[in-house]
C-alpha cells in the first residue's frame, strides 16, 4: 500500500511554467498543466486569475465553456459577446460575456489572432465517420474522444449535464465565412508556440475539451497536446484595454463589478 508523502517531503508535480511562462515570475504562478490531445478537463477559477494556454507543437483546439462558479445558471452567451462587440471572432481586447450582460474573462493577451466562436465541438458520429471506430478497449489512452461527450463528462463532475452544453469558443482554431455563408477551416492557421490569455473577471468554471475541431479535415486521428499556466494578476485599471475597446465593455465591467462591491 502506497503511503502519503511526510508533511515536510515535496510532492512530484511537473512545473510547466518555466517552459511556458518564462515572463511570470515564479512566485505568482498558481498552478501548470500539460493536457493531451483529445484530452478533457475543468477548473474553478478565481477572480483576478489568468490562465495562459499554449499550443506547443501547432494545429491544437481547445473547446471552452464557461459557467459562473456560485450560481450557474449564468453563463458564457456568445451571442450577446459577438453581438456587443461586433466582430465574428475572438482575439485579444475582447470581453466574454454572460447571458447577465457581465464579464466572466477577458482575453488580454493572443499571438494566434483567431479564435473560433461560430462551429461548436465535433460529436462520437463526426469523428467516426472520419476516424472509423477507435474504442478505448483495443486502443486505450489512443481511443478516439470528441468534444461533446469529453464537455458532458466534465460537466457531470460539477452536476451539471447535456441539457448544460451550450455554444462554446473553439481556440486556437479559425473559421471564416464566405459570400454564400458556407465555412471555412484554416488548416495553417494554429502555429507552434502561440499562445492566449484569459483574464477571469469573476469567479468561474471552467470546462474545456482538446478534441479535434468538429470541421479539421485531419484524416488521421492525432490531436495536439495544450499547456495551461495560472498565476495571479491585477484588477483590470480604469483604462484597461479589454474594458476601454468599446462603449458595451464598459457597461459590462461596471455590471461584473457591481456583484463583488
Amino acid at each position: 500500500m502506497n503511503s502519503l508523502p511526510a508533511p515536510n517531503q515535496q510532492l512530484d508535480i511537473p512545473d510547466y511554467s518555466g517552459a511556458y511562462a518564462t515572463d511570470i515570475a515564479r512566485d505568482q504562478v498558481l498552478w501548470s498543466e500539460l493536457i493531451p490531445g483529445g484530452g478533457h478537463c475543468s477548473y474553478r477559477v478565481r477572480r483576478g486569475t489568468t490562465l495562459r494556454f499554449v499550443d506547443p507543437d501547432g494545429g491544437a483546439n481547445v473547446a471552452l465553456l464557461m459557467y459562473r462558479a456560485d450560481e450557474r445558471q449564468e453563463r458564457l452567451n456568445l451571442p450577446d459577446t459577438l453581438k456587443a462587440q461586433h466582430t465574428a471572432h475572438l482575439t485579444a481586447g475582447h470581453a466574454l460575456y454572460s447571458d447577465m450582460g457581465r464579464v466572466l474573462a477577458s482575453i488580454t493577451a493572443d499571438t494566434a489572432g483567431w479564435h473560433d466562436p461560430l462551429c461548436g465541438v465535433s460529436d462520437a458520429e463526426t469523428l467516426t465517420r472520419k476516424f472509423g471506430v477507435q474504442r478505448y478497449q483495443e486502443h486505450r489512452n489512443a481511443m478516439v474522444r470528441n468534444g461533446k461527450d469529453s464537455l458532458v463528462i466534465e460537466l457531470g463532475k460539477w452536476g451539471l449535464g447535456m441539457r448544460d452544453l451550450m455554444p462554446n469558443i473553439n481556440l486556437f482554431s479559425k473559421v471564416t465565412v464566405d459570400g454564400d455563408g458556407r465555412f471555412h477551416f484554416a488548416a495553417d492557421h494554429a502555429r507552434a508556440g502561440a499562445h492566449v490569455e484569459l483574464r477571469f473577471e469573476m469567479d468561474t468554471l471552467l470546462v474545456l475539451s482538446t478534441a479535434p475541431h468538429p470541421f479539421d479535415p485531419a484524416t488521421l486521428y492525432a490531436p495536439k497536446k495544450v499547456a495551461v499556466v495560472a498565476w495571479q494578476s491585477p484588477p483590470p485599471a480604469a483604462n484597461d484595454a479589454c474594458r476601454m475597446a468599446c462603449p458595451e465593455n464598459q457597461r459590462g465591467f461596471y455590471n461584473t463589478e457591481l456583484i463583488y462591491r
